[in-house]
């Protein structure tokens, strides 16, 4: 019998859409939690985004969802919110991704439902947060991506700016929300109450761009795009090779000692304008050039022989079919398959913190809307068949079990 999971018994209510909230209760799910995914009848946005498509489910949203209870109710309608707030009163966690207010004007903001569950945990995601002059402004990652600093040096040498090729301020902003909650529940067994978790967009990204923001607080200059170059630390970039890119991270003054051996430049490592990082990185354009005409002589795995045996970080630039199929990810499986009822058996992505004695797992592939409304208003409301009908033909519910045409 499996170890139960870290979070078991612990129960969230996911107003969630899109990324940034679905990733937090994905991770959460993958580690025990029960997550209740509370939809419109129009569903999460997410299910729209594609392709690809399998069996006419979102492959974005089978990867953010899985593990989750699927809720279909109208808030439109005050039997809807109704019935979310008598939910609400049976969970442990309450997590909503809508612009700031917009629960509020539900009834369903955090200061209605703390007065009814002072144990309830509520967090808010939202692009700037709960107050400032930019509170009510729009968000999306790209537009965050660029209001919070990161598109500024994220780039090509030339100075174009370059999007970073996921979803980055969703993902770190859901981060954050994990952390926040498990913060407050842990407050929550000392003071018996809950309280309110407010995680911004801008806010995480300035906090993991910590390092960069030092470097321009500490000398006032303001950062550039450097492409893969890193200003803090040379070498430090992607190389060409005679066959492809290749990563190499030369970050202290004994590797570099070894990384001139291995590539057998040894006249490099005391040169008067190279033998310290401090001189590397003021005469970085001239040590880039002479490295990158000495990587093109050998192949990519030639040289991962040389300097991966002489222990220097470096790895090739691979594609995400290479990562896939990589032994590791298999090791630590990291693409694990799941079994969907209408997508059937798909890959994705694992756990990413493996724990000893209560470890996480992918268990539940992402819900059918609404799939389970019926069965978790029943198990936490006590709602029997006749008043689920009812819902159901007067559109505060949906379940696919239960179409208006077969309860009528």
């Amino acid at each position: 019998m499996p170890a139960p999971a870290a979070l078991e018994g612990l129960r969230v209510l996911d107003f969630s859409h899109a990324l940034a909230g679905p990733y937090c209760t994905l991770l959460l799910s993958d580690y025990g939690a029960e997550i209740f995914k509370l939809e419109s009848r129009s569903g999460d946005m997410g299910r729209t985004w594609g392709p690809p498509f399998a069996g006419g489910e979102s492959s974005f949203f089978l990867g953010l969802n899985r593990g989750k209870r699927g809720i279909s109710i109208d808030l439109k309608k005050p039997e809807g919110i109704e019935l979310c707030l008598r939910l609400i009163d049976t969970m442990d966690v309450l997590i909503e991704n809508f612009r700031p207010g917009a629960m509020d004007r539900l009834g369903l903001g955090y200061l209605e439902v703390h007065k009814r569950n002072p144990r309830l945990v509520y967090c808010s995601i939202s692009g700037y947060g709960q107050n400032g002059p930019s509170r009510d402004e729009a968000a999306m990652d790209l537009v965050v991506q660029g209001s919070s600093g990161l598109l500024s040096i994220t780039g090509t040498e030339a100075g174009e700016s370059v999007r970073c090729g996921y979803g980055v301020t969703d993902v770190t902003a859901g981060l954050f929300a994990v952390i926040g909650i498990l913060l407050a529940l842990r407050a929550r067994e000392r003071t018996g109450l809950g309280q309110f978790v407010d995680v911004s967009m801008l806010d995480s990204m300035i906090s993991t761009m910590s390092s960069n923001y030092m470097s321009y607080l500490g000398s006032g200059i303001v950062p550039q795009p450097m492409g893969t170059g890193f200003p803090t630390v040379v070498p430090y970039r992607v190389f060409h090779t005679s066959d492809r890119g290749i990563a190499i991270a030369v970050g202290s003054e004994r590797l570099w000692s070894a990384f001139c051996q291995a590539i057998e430049r040894p006249e490099l490592e005391k040169h008067p304008d190279f033998e310290t990082n401090a001189l590397r990185i003021q005469n970085r354009v001239g040590l880039e050039r002479m490295i990158e005409d000495t990587m093109r002589q050998r192949t990519v795995a030639e040289w991962i022989e040389r300097l991966q045996g002489a222990g220097i970080p470096a790895s090739p630039v691979r594609n995400f079919q290479e990562v896939a199929e990589h032994p590791q990810s298999e090791v630590r499986e990291l693409f694990p398959v799941v079994e969907h009822p209408t997508a059937g058996r798909h890959r994705a992505t694992g756990t990413p913190v493996k724990l000893s004695a209560t470890p996480g797992r992918p268990c539940a592939p992402a819900p059918l809307l609404g799939q389970h409304t019926a069965c978790v208003l029943t198990e936490l409301l006590g709602l029997d068949d006749s008043a689920i009908r009812d819902l159901v033909i007067r559109g505060v519910l949906f379940d696919p079990e239960y179409t208006p045409e077969s309860v009528a």
